[in-house]
């Protein structure tokens, strides 16, 4: 499992991942939000970043390589970011106002020579609204958005800056660069076997000297098998396993292994396709497909690992509002709404449903889909699967409901986050929004929603924008514009000797100060 040659001096965090392949090195990670978490925000920075040093509360943007931010009052389109002295890249050049633009042209410019079409489709949600960037001086940017966009900083923390100064050494390459790869973050890369591992060693001179981090290399091993992600726990082979099996819950404690988990913002979902082809077009089988699905039990199939959702967000959360139609197990309710639409048991809904085998955030998907596929069935809904692997679902996601790729697939199980208005709500409601540029895979398109996405957009004051996200909110669950399943609880097994980790409320977390003993 590790690479011979690595001091026993060192001290090495081995973590087990739920990916099939080591994301994508770059700088715009691929294979979701895992591969921000493992590679992202490891490797790289952005302009804003998160606080992921607190378990109590959920986590909140502070300044990445920009100490501070601000839009302008008139317009609210232009953005001056300031940013951070003294911040080196790996190779260890200067990280200037220069190098974010050139960040960006990599991104938006399709003319310019380090455009990267690769990374531009993994930051394409991220770069939507941005119009014009330039420099100001040596350490000030301004960003022009296309229109009034108050949620610009949250996506500006997952836009990541790669060093010009190594792209320009490995002679203009993206493909050489990803093999020994320049950022500022906390760890530097220092050996990568596809569809293995990648071994990271600590950024002795990171800006940040709160974050550097405590373990001399990390090593991330891809395995999207959970029994082998547990098996190389109990032997040793690795200190952290993401997403363990809930049955195999019992015996890890057993065993003395930590089992951590902590409620965050993310959902486990079916994106229905809302073209008029689908049966998903129907609200009765929208709503009979939601209430189909026994989620007390299915979170006691996993194990207390996660608990019920009645929506996007959860109960209690500043986005929820009051919605009327209210998510529960009601089997008789179901029936009676599929009987209303000419459905019956001589008479199913057949659905065809695209699903991962892994992935991030998917916890475990094919016995969870199997669970609903039966609580389905009984209601009268036909579930067929086509399974695939996660980079291959993200592929159909990003494709959008009505492209050649998900010809006959009505929906897709991609589990969804909710930090941030725009991947929360305003990006898969809004019909403006369909995918690359937004998360609306399955073309909803309703003229209240569109209306308060739009004012929710532009609104600059975070307690009048939380007011308008709430009846958006509340809209979007009554016209059950999803199946909403379950909210997981983040879960990982540790090895007792793991020590230092702080579970933050996100799906980001921050292995920086985390060892092993």
């Amino acid at each position: 499992m590790m690479s011979p040659g690595l001091s026993h001096a060192e001290s090495i965090l081995r973590v087990a991942t739920t990916m099939a392949d080591i994301p994508l090195t770059t700088g715009q990670p691929s294979q979701g939000a895992e591969g921000q978490r493992f590679i992202g925000n490891t490797l790289y920075d952005g302009l804003v970043g998160w606080d992921l040093s607190k378990a109590d509360k959920p986590a909140v943007l502070v300044p990445g390589l920009a100490t501070e931010w601000s839009v302008d009052d008139d317009t609210k389109t232009r953005w001056t970011f300031k940013l951070r002295d003294g911040v080196k890249f790996h190779d260890g050049s200067d990280f200037t106002a220069q190098a974010v633009v050139w960040n960006l042209d990599k991104l938006l410019n399709t003319s310019s020579p380090q455009f990267d079409q690769t990374q531009a489709a993994q930051a394409a949600t991220y770069i939507a609204p941005i119009k014009a960037y330039k420099v100001i001086d040596d350490k000030t940017v301004e960003i022009e958005t296309k229109e009034p966009d108050a949620v610009l900083p949250y996506l500006l923390s997952q836009v990541y800056m790669s060093s010009p100064a190594r792209w320009n050494e490995v002679g203009g390459s993206w493909a050489e660069f990803a093999k020994k790869p320049s950022g500022t973050g906390p760890w530097m890369l220092e050996k990568l076997v596809p569809r293995e591992r990648a071994e990271l060693v600590k950024n002795p001179n990171y800006w940040n000297e709160a974050r550097i981090p405590k373990s001399d290399r990390l090593v991330m091993f891809t395995m999207p098998d959970p029994t082998t992600r547990v098996a190389a726990l109990l032997s040793g082979k690795v200190d952290w396993v993401e997403a363990p099996p809930p049955d195999t819950v019992p015996r890890l404690e057993k065993q003395g292994m930590k089992i951590v988990k902590n409620i965050y913002p993310h959902v486990w979902p079916y994106q229905l396709s809302h073209l008029d082809n689908s049966p998903f077009a129907d609200i009765n089988v929208r709503k009979a497909a939601n209430l189909a699905i026994d989620r007390e039990g299915l979170s006691g199939f996993l194990g207390g690992l996660a608990q019920p959702a009645t929506g996007m967000v959860y109960e209690g959360h500043p986005w929820y509002g009051n919605p009327t139609f209210k998510i529960k197990y009601d089997p008789e309710e179901a029936k009676r709404l599929l009987a209303a639409s000419g459905y019956g048991p001589k008479n199913p809904v057949k659905v065809k449903v695209a699903i991962s085998t892994a992935g991030s955030g998917q916890m475990q998907p094919l016995p969870m889909n199997e669970f609903i596929q039966a609580n389905w069935k009984d209601v009268g809904i036909d579930a067929e699967f086509e399974v695939m692997e996660w980079e291959s679902l993200r592929a159909h996601r990003r494709a959008g409901a009505a492209a050649k790729e998900n010809e006959g697939i009505h929906t897709i199980n991609n589990s969804w986050g909710f930090w941030d208005p725009d991947i929360a709500l305003l990006n898969t409601s809004w019909s403006a929004k369909p995918p690359p540029g937004g998360y609306n895979w399955g073309l909803f398109q309703r003229a209240n929603t569109d209306e308060l996405a739009a004012k929710a957009k532009a609104e600059f004051d975070p307690a009048k924008q939380d007011e308008l996200l709430a009846k958006l909110h509340a809209a979007i669950v009554d016209e059950a514009m999803w199946v909403w399943v379950v909210h997981d609880l983040n879960p990982r097994a540790l090895s007792p000797k793991v020590k230092g980790f702080v579970q933050a409320q996100s799906w980001f977390q921050d292995l920086s100060p985390v060892y092993v003993e």
